[in-house]
């Protein structure tokens, strides 16, 4: 497979959520992100307000309506809070809007430009699983804040607010039983990706529940989206708990890379942040399941940090608990050391891990 058209990164992910304003306060002081630009009734919007935040190369905006008929409203409405856009930065947001269609992706928003004194943004939007777009966003012609309509906000501290976090890794999808190969072949149909890996029901089960995973990525391996489905279990999945509460496909984590996970996890957990936690047995003859690894193991052990290998290299990662009251979104730090992989080998751990906390809320039956 080769690209229909070229992806430079991902531009930002743009949240739906209940309140933005205090969204924003969450992520910025739980999770280090600094606040960049905001658009409401202050800035002419009139139906919504967002705000922009950032961290390292990571963009994220949260929207959120101010009234009931607006879509932002129905999308939580239905769904909760939840990542509503996945927006790629290209050089021509027209032809990969053309291309996508012309190849069977269905469109959302047709070829727009906007401008202000920063220049002009063009962006265009194809419909990707359940309510989630993807959005082709150009910003060759501008050179403002972040798109028109947004003003600079203050970042109201005097120091580096930042956890570590540098730039989104991958971004997962959950989609229902029967539905993964058809977004696979959306992907790759429509933009030219390529399978990177299949995980099967036999590699992530446990003895209640199983799933199953592909792994699309871009040509250039910078993009990669994990499409997981629920597989035939003894109980309750974790994609079907996720597919019940946030009724239907969707965003389910978002991964993010730092180059010293123990310090960005400590500074996570200071500030609140809540982690999935595996039995300490995980950790006893660690090296000699995934090899030599420069960290500490009693230092991951403290922090709950997972560790695995491949023939490339070796990978650190660890999850957090949902972000919200609905068991649904939620993220992974990752740290790379030359492994391209996911974490295989500690899908087990994971995965009971995550059972454990769905028999909590009464939702492995």
């Amino acid at each position: 497979m080769q690209d229909f058209f070229p992806i430079r990164r991902i531009d930002h992910l743009e949240f739906h959520v209940g309140n933005a304003k205090q969204a924003a306060a969450f992520y910025t002081n739980c999770f280090g992100f600094a606040p960049l630009g905001y658009c409401g009734l202050e800035t002419g919007s009139r139906d919504a307000a967002s705000y922009v935040l950032g961290q390292g190369d990571i963009r994220f905006v949260l929207t959120t309506a101010l009234g009931p008929e607006h879509p932002t409203a129905r999308f939580v409405l239905q769904h909760g809070d939840g990542v509503a856009v996945i927006a790629l930065e290209v050089p021509d947001a027209t032809q990969a809007f053309e291309e996508s269609t012309r190849r069977g992706a269905v469109a959302a928003i047709g070829p727009t430009a906007v401008k202000d004194e920063g220049g002009v943004l063009r962006y265009a939007a194809v419909h990707a699983y359940g309510d989630t777009l993807l959005k082709f966003v150009e910003r060759d012609d501008y050179a403002g804040l972040f798109a028109p309509g947004f003003r600079a906000l203050p970042t109201h501290t005097s120091h580096d607010n930042s956890a570590g976090l540098q730039a989104i890794d991958h971004v997962v999808g959950n989609v229902e039983l029967g539905a993964m190969d058809r977004w696979v072949r959306f992907f790759a149909d429509t933009m030219g990706f390529s399978q990177l890996v299949h995980f099967d029901d036999k590699k992530i089960s446990t003895e209640y529940s199983a799933l199953m995973s592909k792994v699309m990525q871009d040509g250039t391996g910078r993009i990669k989206f994990p499409i997981n489905e629920p597989a035939t279990g003894r109980r309750k999945s974790q994609i079907e708990e996720y597919l019940e509460y946030y009724r239907g496909p969707g965003v389910q984590h978002i991964a993010c890379a730092t180059d010293d996970i123990v310090k960005t996890v400590s500074t996570l957990r200071d500030r609140g942040v809540e982690f999935l936690r595996v039995p300490s047995t995980y950790y006893e003859d660690l090296e000699k399941r995934v090899g030599k690894i420069d960290e500490p193991i009693g230092t991951l052990a403290e922090l709950g940090i997972l560790a695995d290998s491949d023939e490339e290299g070796y990978l650190l990662q660890i999850f957090t608990e949902p972000v919200q009251d609905r068991p649904t979104l939620f993220f992974e730090v990752i740290e790379r050391h030359g492994s391209r992989g996911f974490g295989a080998g500690n899908f087990k751990s994971l995965f009971e891990a995550i059972e454990r906390e769905q028999a909590r809320r009464g939702n492995l039956v």
